[in-house]
């Protein structure tokens, strides 16, 4: 029998974020399902497996703790999107790289977990105006941002007509999630798309894109 050699200890600072991750994840969880208003420490706690003391020990307030929570999803917002995003910029095939771009765009944002946050910092905007503008930034402009950046790329290399790239930019993220993104967020968790069905508003927003912006062949 082959015994397995010895493991390396967890150090200290291994616990402490495999402990901070317990928490955020327990967190995030009763903050979804109760909101900010009704959740309650206590019930964190559970869920985590942790006591209220380590809780307050690593966030402090509870206000802390939901503030973390928001960030910890912000990191990465935009990443899955700037490869795609660069390929687009050197495209000779606009239509096609488009298409592309807004399928991964719309099955991204329509996961259910982000779409969750997304609620929940709106609903929260009040109370915490900071963190709303965190979540823009980090997400809906740096996407934004980089599709106006090689909009306009394309638009120098005559493949588009595009004379405001932002506001381009914004119209094709809209044309492509408008549709279930609404949905979503006034009908609930319940709603569901088939990937058909996603794949469909992609590229019927990519042809009202390029009727729109597009260079006349």
């Amino acid at each position: 029998m082959i015994r397995p050699g010895p493991s390396s200890p967890d150090t200290g600072d291994d616990v402490t974020t495999q402990t901070r991750r317990r928490i955020i994840d327990a967190a995030t969880e009763v903050f979804l399902q109760d909101g900010y208003v009704g959740a309650k420490t206590d019930e964190i706690a559970s869920v985590a497996g942790a006591s209220k003391q380590t809780i307050y020990k690593h966030f402090g307030r509870k206000e802390k703790l939901f503030e973390q929570i928001v960030l910890d999803r912000l990191g990465g917002i935009g990443e899955i999107f700037q490869a795609a995003i660069g390929e687009l910029a050197v495209t000779d095939n606009v239509e096609a790289t488009l298409t592309a771009v807004a399928r991964k765009f719309v099955h991204a944002i329509m996961q259910p977990s982000h779409l969750r946050v997304r609620r929940l910092v709106i609903a929260e905007a009040g109370r915490f105006p900071h963190l709303g503008h965190a979540y823009f930034e980090a997400g809906p402009e740096r996407v934004h941002a980089g599709l106006a950046s090689a909009f306009e790329q394309l638009t120098t290399r005559g493949l588009l007509r595009v004379d405001e790239p932002l506001l381009a930019a914004n119209h094709f993220t809209w044309l492509v999630v408008s549709i279930p993104v609404n949905k979503f967020m006034f009908c609930g968790d319940d709603t569901r798309f088939t990937q058909a069905e996603l794949d469909h508003y992609a590229d019927s927003a990519v042809r009202v894109f390029t009727a729109a912006y597009g260079v006349a062949g």
